[in-house]
């Protein structure tokens, strides 16, 4: 019979605009199906918690925006995350002590039904498991691309997203891969993981396969101006509340472009069915055995320090350096 006396935490809550703060959370202990984590580390995906922390998920997309175990509503207050690994502390024998990775926004400790969590394998670190949702998203994004032998593909815009599917597109034989991005220090990390780079006034032109991960009007128009004849463009940014304008005039036709979107919150149609979102979380945590991917993660910022430190991980000032996958390590 599970132990369902009660424990606190604390927790990360959005409170307004660009503020956030740590709150007490009551928790019972794990119900049949569920499990109580310690936290060991969290990763910040700085895209979506964004939107987030500014108060711009747009009204029509609360419903597909919200996280699996978030509280409160868009846009303020809200717990929101959804890159958590942690050390099961309650629950099934055969989770005990297991480290998992859990779809839960940032907290010390915290209660969550077992078909949210997936097992991290052992030759992946709890820093680099916090890469999970993004590579589950790379992931999602090479099913919906099906990248094929030899071709010429770019991913446009170097955040971990765009790095992780280069990681992936470079894996696959005779595949030239070149990333794009207007910051010249994204290039060591482009090259170590087997791609080409160049800025946007260099990107190479006639790609049959392009990922677009910007988020910007102007990286989407470059995909649009570089891809070849029957190009394939794959949307994989999150624009929120913008509307970007795009040239779909006389050469968008002309090349029989093809626009396709991809998102992560649906299997892939050319796995789905074969392949359940627990399969895949298990398939892209796999991925992350890799040790040249811990080039992305940082900086690492304790968690009771989290609140003061979200602004500048979020939205560093000019001239700082741009973090990719902040990690909060927890005590």
């Amino acid at each position: 019979m599970s132990d369902r006396r009660e424990s606190m935490a604390q927790a990360l809550w959005h409170t307004a605009p660009g503020a956030a703060e740590l709150r007490a959370a009551r928790l019972p202990g794990p119900a049949a199906g569920e499990l109580l984590v310690q936290a060991l580390a969290s990763g910040i995906s700085r895209g979506t918690e964004r939107l987030v922390h500014h108060g711009r998920v747009p009204a029509s997309q609360h419903a597909a925006m919200r996280c699996p175990m978030q509280e409160g509503e868009f846009n303020f207050p809200v717990k929101y995350g959804y890159a958590a690994v942690g050390r099961v502390e309650q629950g099934p024998t055969e989770w005990l002590g297991r480290r998992v990775f859990a779809l839960h926004p940032h907290q010390s400790r915290f209660t969550i039904p077992v078909h949210f969590c997936a097992l991290v394998p052992d030759g992946v670190s709890d820093a680099r498991a916090c890469l999970g949702a993004n590579m589950e998203t790379a992931l999602n994004v090479m099913w919906d691309a099906a990248p094929r032998l030899g071709e010429r593909a770019m991913v446009i815009g170097a955040g971990v997203v765009g790095l992780l599917c280069a990681f992936l597109l470079a894996r696959l034989p005779g595949v030239a891969v070149t990333v794009v991005d207007r910051d010249p220090a994204k290039a060591a990390l482009a090259r170590g993981f087997g791609a080409d780079f160049a800025p946007p006034e260099a990107a190479p032109r006639d790609q049959e396969l392009i990922i677009h991960a910007s988020a910007s009007a102007a990286g989407l128009r470059l995909a649009l101006d570089c891809a070849a004849f029957e190009g394939r463009i794959l949307e994989a940014s999150w624009f929120g509340d913008s509307e970007p304008a795009l040239p779909l005039g006389a050469a968008f036709h002309q090349k029989r472009l093809q626009l396709i979107s991809t998102q992560v919150g649906s299997v892939s149609p050319a796995m789905r069915g074969r392949r359940s979102h627990g399969e895949r979380m298990a398939l892209a945590l796999a991925l992350l055995e890799d040790a040249r991917l811990d080039a992305l993660l940082g900086p690492f910022v304790p968690f009771e320090d989290l609140p003061a430190a979200l602004p500048a991980l979020l939205d560093p000032p000019p001239g700082a350096p741009q973090p990719l996958c902040p990690v909060i390590r927890y005590t």
